[in-house]
């Protein structure tokens, strides 16, 4: 008897539309057969009546050390990136330990209550005694057994431009994190600001680690350190392993530099991240009208080839005062923000804080709906990852390594409309602009 059945589910983004049951056992996917044979015995079957069966989504940019501070110790009523520095400067002064890891924990949990079971997050270590870093690193394994946690040695304030930030760097690196992160943009000088990156680059080097640089996240057309982070890559050969985040300059700049940079970027086989919600609410503060989007030109990107995800970025910080760690919220939002309206590229949004995600975290093997994999995975009650996006639809279940961590009940409004009975209204249609029907409508609709 196996440990877990999934029956009657259709797997997200396949063209085959046929039923399929998925074996569980040990934490990992046996196999993925037709739901048309005898169900197999198992201790758990869950009935997903034609839900999509989906890989979790893959938060590839969050700051869980700021998470939950917004108003502490004042509130950034510019709304601006550099009031918000400020007001994280104020804050860091009383961190504990302690404070780290239980707001931590708390987003962790909302993010798997919609889904989320790879967090990359960045913590800042312009900071001493790195507080912060030593109790992400005990969140890391404290939930392990859940959620794929990646720690970012994140320079909030400089690499170059702050005291001893190089030293810094290279500690977080000693005490264990996955990701070596930048922020040339704010270092003090040009020069400063690709210095930065060369340390960060060769800091991921020696140590075997993955790069993620805030980028260019600035509404200045002449910060350009992203063509010195791509070039970085592509001549280390760190290419995929290296992330470039935000890239909001991109938003501004001539299409003689644009059509460059596309070049460049499709040949150094780096990531974008696009943070769709906090850029769209701190760029262009410093405009009149028009004012500008603040994003990087995620479709050209993905038309040359390059890797994108969608991150949500902050969580209620000085950054960002909203946020509930919900990925679809993410998609749609993007898909506005970004014009990638056609159903095909919304269907993409959904890759991009899915398998897009995942990619940029390099997750290999460990990610994905195949025999011999972990067992991580979500069911959607969705015609099409198009119409998950549409209708904004919460997973009805969240499997963790064999186990269900996670699982919400069906919701639907009931219509009390005059001279009728009463009846249910979800918003479904039989046929969603992708294409995708279901062979009865069935409950999982609902």
């Amino acid at each position: 008897m196996i440990d877990l059945l999934i029956r009657d589910a259709r797997i997200a983004g396949s063209p085959d539309p046929a039923p399929v049951d998925l074996h569980v056992d040990g934490g990992v996917i046996l196999e993925v057969v037709p739901a048309t044979g005898e169900p197999a015995p198992a201790q758990v079957v869950i009935e997903a009546r034609g839900a999509l069966l989906c890989a979790p989504y893959v938060e590839p940019h969050i700051h869980l050390d700021s998470a939950l501070t917004a108003g502490e110790p004042r509130w950034n009523e510019s709304g601006t990136l550099w009031e918000g520095i400020a007001c994280w400067s104020e804050r860091k002064p009383m961190l504990t330990r302690q404070d780290v890891i239980d707001r931590a924990e708390e987003i962790l949990r909302w993010q798997v209550a919609n889904g989320v079971l790879f967090v990359r997050s960045h913590v800042d270590i312009t900071d001493p005694k790195l507080e912060a870093l030593d109790a992400l690193l005990e969140v890391r394994d404290r939930v392990k057994d859940v959620v794929g946690l990646q720690i970012v040695a994140f320079p909030q304030e400089g690499i170059c431009s702050f005291p001893d930030g190089d030293k810094l760097i290279e500690e977080a690196a000693r005490r264990g994190v996955d990701v070596v992160g930048a922020i040339p943009h704010f270092e003090d000088t040009r020069e400063d600001g690709v210095r930065s990156i060369e340390i960060a680059i060769d800091v991921a080097l020696r140590y075997g680690l993955l790069v993620d640089a805030h980028c260019d996240e600035i509404d200045d057309e002449q910060s350009r350190f992203i063509e010195v982070l791509a070039t970085q890559a592509m001549r280390t050969g760190l290419r995929e392993r290296v992330t470039a985040s935000h890239a909001t300059a991109m938003g501004s700049y001539n299409a003689a530099y644009s059509y460059k940079l596309r070049r460049l970027l499709g040949r150094s086989g780096i990531n974008l991240v696009c943070n769709p919600l906090v850029n769209l609410h701190l760029q262009g503060r410093f405009d009149g009208y028009p004012k500008r989007r603040g994003l990087l030109q995620a479709k050209e990107m993905l038309g040359a080839g390059v890797n994108i995800a969608f991150g949500h970025d902050d969580i209620m910080d000085p950054w960002y005062p909203l946020g509930t760690g919900n990925s679809i919220q993410v998609a749609l939002v993007g898909a506005h923000a970004t014009q990638l309206t056609a159903p095909s590229e919304v269907e993409e949004c959904f890759r991009m804080v899915t398998d897009r995600a995942a990619a940029t975290l390099c997750l290999g093997e460990g990610y994905g709906i195949a025999g011999g994999r972990p067992a991580n995975f979500m069911l959607l009650p969705a015609l099409s990852p198009f119409d998950a996006v549409r209708r904004q639809v919460r997973p009805s279940h969240v499997v963790a390594r064999g186990r269900v961590v996670a699982s919400s009940p069906p919701s639907a409004a009931t219509l009390h409309w005059p001279g009728r009975a009463a009846e249910s209204v979800d918003g479904v249609r039989s046929r969603d602009a992708a294409g995708a029907t279901w062979r009865d409508r069935g409950d999982a609709a609902r």
